[in-house]
């Protein structure tokens, strides 16, 4: 009896308060693990917008001042050379500019089965709502292979980011610390204010694009997630020429000689030269010597 208890008593297993406290354990380390997993990764992501928002804004505002400092006048008449209109959609400031640049233009257009750029186009930049989310604004390139008689319509849209706050552009009269803001250009708003302005200020905001739901509110304050950016652009007094001393196309005209050129252009007057000047008589036939 005594060696049947002793074989029964070495088979018993664990008791339910070890099972238990023995998964107990187990869940807190578990939790423990993927809480910080999770910060892990909420951190990178964190890390990757901002990088990613502080990257797409400067090339944003480079890619508009380079299309800028191309900016063309010729041909053009100072209502045709640039134009800002102050616009608000979903109460958010999205401004557009359009301009005549010469540049090549960045979209390959297909002629007579090739594909070519045009040295000459027409540039702009627009904004929409977002079609998802009212609260943001796209923003758009616009481009139009060559230049046609409306330089601020028609062409081509590239898509260049999604989450915009505000997009403001103003321009100046006068570069200086006293020059007033202007929220058009070449409008019909501001018929006075033609041609090109001395500089333009443009103000970019844009906002952080989390990757997981509402991962931005424990990690950063509702001012830190957006991010502003302007530019000056000033534009060279050489392009900013009144209308009358715009370069144009023009067919050259020949002068007309004057009253007192002689009959013969390229010869010789008469009497100047003795020996040349025949008193009378046609002129030798050819092969034959004249009479002594």
């Amino acid at each position: 009896m005594k060696a049947r208890f002793v074989t029964l008593r070495s088979r018993a297993g664990f008791t339910l308060v070890e099972v238990l406290l023995t998964l107990m354990i187990m869940a807190g380390i578990m939790v423990s693990i993927t809480q910080i997993l999770t910060a892990a990764r909420t951190s990178r992501d964190t890390i990757h917008n901002i990088q990613e928002t502080m990257l797409a804004g400067p090339a944003i505002l480079d890619l508009l001042e380079r299309d800028l400092r191309s900016l063309s006048v010729y041909d053009r008449t100072r209502l045709m050379q640039l134009r800002v209109k102050n616009r608000v959609t979903a109460g958010l400031d999205g401004d557009s500019i359009d301009f005549v640049a010469n540049s090549k233009s960045r979209v390959l257009t297909a002629i007579e089965d090739r594909f070519t750029r045009s040295p000459l186009c027409e540039i702009g930049y627009r904004l929409r709502v977002r079609p998802d989310d009212d609260q943001f604004l796209e923003i758009w390139r616009r481009e139009q292979f060559g230049v046609d008689d409306d330089p601020f319509e028609g062409g081509e849209y590239q898509y260049l980011h999604e989450r915009v706050k505000a997009f403001d552009i103003q321009t100046f009269t006068e570069d200086g610390p006293d020059g007033e803001p202007l929220e058009e250009w070449g409008t019909d708003r501001a018929e006075e204010n033609i041609g090109l302005p001395a500089r333009i200020e443009v103000t970019l905001t844009l906002e952080l694009a989390p990757r997981l739901v509402n991962e931005q509110i424990s990690f950063l304050s509702t001012d830190r997630r957006t991010l502003t950016y302007k530019r000056i652009i000033r534009i060279p007094e050489g392009l900013r020429a009144e209308e009358e001393d715009l370069p144009v196309p023009m067919i050259p005209k020949v002068p007309a000689p004057p009253a007192n050129a002689p009959a013969e252009v390229g010869g010789a007057a008469k009497g100047n030269n003795n020996n040349n000047d025949r008193t009378s008589g046609p002129p030798p036939p050819t092969g034959t010597l004249p009479p002594n």
